[in-house]
């Protein structure tokens, strides 16, 4: 591991998100999200394409050489309330090239604008519109951080219950799949986790479901019926508050025979990969991934 570069990146970190406050608006949260990624925008090589994805807005991101008969639609994380395509552009740009196939980023709808269930009824009819383009399903991989890897598994549940032909496979990275926030890292453990606090979350979540059960199965996949979900790749650093989140989400989804690869990356902060422009193990782990779509797509 590259401790430099780790340190270095979490100072920085720990500099944009100390303008939070109590009182912070979600247009300042916003603003500073995207500020926070400026680093890392548009560094891979990659060809850039807007699409209405299901009418939804997305963008087609096409690394050099990408195979065009497979795809990967992908789910920017945020908590539900921040983040973009371009907050992630980098990162679904270096996807893309490790995958060898086109990725598609959407920008679904954030609360409180739109809340719960709208990002899951985006994700879904993004999906369904991919294969009205002509992808088989075992050519098509969903991928999400943060809460679009909660979301990520939440769209897998959503396609499965509709009969709809479910992806090759799926990879989500810090997935937050417990909106109530009950695992021992997020109470009491051993995070230190600069990216994601338990008052963060503790905010997010209500945002998100707007007065909805935070046990609902698509809104907390941790408590879904994880049968007949595609193969999964699951990564998580050992010093995130979501990392309960993780391993239980693997194990739960073990217990229902699902193929489930799963990651534990020491020392590492909550998807660590958005910043593989800058940290070492970014890169390694992106390349992991896309290693993993390609044998399986």
């Amino acid at each position: 591991m590259s401790q430099a570069e780790l340190d270095h990146l979490i100072e920085k970190i720990q500099k944009e998100f100390s303008t939070w406050g109590a009182g912070t608006t979600v247009p300042l949260m916003r603003e500073s999200w995207e500020r926070l990624f400026t680093d890392v925008r548009n560094r891979a090589p990659v060809k850039s394409t807007p699409a209405r994805a299901g009418g939804v807005d997305a963008e087609w991101l096409d690394a050099p050489g990408a195979r065009t008969d497979r795809s990967v639609l992908y789910l920017h994380g945020g908590g539900y309330v921040l983040g973009s395509v371009g907050s992630h552009r980098d990162m679904i740009a270096r996807l893309s090239a490790a995958a060898s196939a086109r990725a598609l980023g959407l920008n679904y709808r954030l609360a409180p604008e739109h809340p719960f269930p709208a990002a899951v009824e985006d994700a879904v009819a993004a999906y369904r519109w991919l294969l009205e383009q002509g992808f088989a399903p075992g050519r098509l991989a969903i991928a999400g951080d943060s809460a679009g890897g909660g979301l990520t598994a939440a769209t897998l549940v959503a396609l499965r219950d509709r009969g709809v032909p479910l992806p090759g496979a799926a990879v989500l990275l810090s997935p937050w799949v417990d909106l109530e926030g009950t695992g021992e890292s997020m109470n009491g453990g051993v995070a230190d986790d600069p990216m994601v606090r338990k008052e963060l979350v503790a905010t997010m979540g209500p945002t998100y479901l707007a007065g909805g059960n935070a046990r609902a199965p698509l809104a907390s996949p941790l408590y879904a019926d994880l049968r007949r979900l595609p193969p999964l790749l699951i990564q998580v650093g050992r010093r995130e508050v979501l990392l309960d989140d993780a391993l239980r989400f693997a194990q739960q989804a073990q217990r229902a025979s699902v193929e489930v690869t799963l990651e534990v990356w020491p020392g590492m902060i909550h998807v660590w990969q958005i910043f593989a422009n800058e940290l070492e193990e970014g890169r390694e782990a992106v390349e992991r991934i896309g290693a993993y779509l390609r044998a399986r797509l």
